[in-house]
C-alpha cells in the first residue's frame, strides 16, 4: 500500500507542475507579447499531463489491491 500511495501522490505532483507550467506560459505570453514565442512549448506540457495521468491512473488501480468475488458462495469469501 505504501508504494502505491507513493506513485499515487508523485502523480498527482506531475499534475500540478504540468498546471502550473500552463499557467506560467499564459502569462508570460500575455506580458510579453511574442517575445517568448519558442520559450513556452505546450507540446512538453501535453507530455507531462499524459505521464501524470498514466501514473495517477496506474496508482488508483494497484492501491486497492485484490478485488474478491461478490458472490456469498464463493471460496474466496472464506
Amino acid at each position: 500500500m505504501g508504494l502505491g500511495l507513493t506513485v499515487g501522490f508523485l502523480g498527482v505532483l506531475v499534475l500540478f507542475h504540468a498546471a502550473y507550467s500552463t499557467i506560467q506560459c499564459k502569462l508570460l505570453r500575455k506580458s510579453f507579447q511574442g517575445l517568448l514565442e519558442e520559450c513556452c512549448s505546450f507540446s512538453v506540457v501535453v507530455v507531462e499531463l499524459f505521464i501524470g495521468l498514466v501514473i495517477c491512473i496506474w496508482a488508483s488501480l494497484t492501491l486497492p489491491g485484490k478485488f474478491l468475488s461478490i458472490h456469498s458462495d464463493s471460496d474466496e469469501n472464506r
